[in-house]
């Protein structure tokens, strides 16, 4: 237990001595008069996004095909195409060529020749929202601190805090021996 105390003395003296020291350097602290305090300011420039929209209309056109599920025009296009295709060819092999590849186009083209004839354009006008995003942009003044001007034992000085101290100023006086 004696170990005990001994050491919080130890402690103790140390932080007094400690104490001493910095009462023995010098270093009071005391009140300045407040001569005047300017807030000092920037000038900043702030953004805001802003979402600005509007209705337009819009024109389209479409290609539209009617759906004609008969096979009608490709059949009667492969049966003339046929007797076409054998009517041209001389020979009995002739004949059967022609015959196929008179079919085929026929088909082919009673094909292109439907599509063609169940192609509609088709124009719609429909009103869209539309919408962008556009920043605003204004210039604030920020208050960043204070010029104080005070007096001390005779003389002005000046110094830039974050806050106005009011009517007095405390102030921290170092006083060192000259050699």
């Amino acid at each position: 237990m004696k170990r005990l105390h001994l050491a919080a003395y130890g402690l103790l003296a140390v932080s007094v001595a400690g104490y001493t020291t910095c009462v023995l350097a010098g270093t009071t602290y005391e009140v300045a008069d407040v001569l005047s305090t300017t807030p000092i300011y920037h000038t900043i420039e702030v953004s805001t996004p802003k979402r600005e929209c509007w209705e337009e209309q819009v024109t389209r056109q479409d290609r539209r095909h009617d759906s004609n599920d008969s096979a009608t025009p490709e059949i009667l296009g492969a049966v003339i195409g046929g007797a076409l295709g054998n009517a041209v060819g001389h020979h009995s092999t002739n004949s059967k060529v022609g015959t196929v590849v008179g079919a085929i186009l026929g088909g082919t083209i009673a094909h292109d020749i439907d599509n063609a004839n169940h192609e509609h354009d088709t124009v719609s006008t429909q009103t869209v929202e539309k919408c962008r995003t556009v920043s605003s942009v204004r210039q604030e003044d920020k208050l960043v601190g204070y010029d104080v001007r005070y007096r001390y034992n005779g003389s002005e000085q000046t110094v830039r805090m974050d806050r106005d101290p009011g009517d007095k100023l405390r102030i921290r006086v170092n006083a060192e021996p000259v050699q």
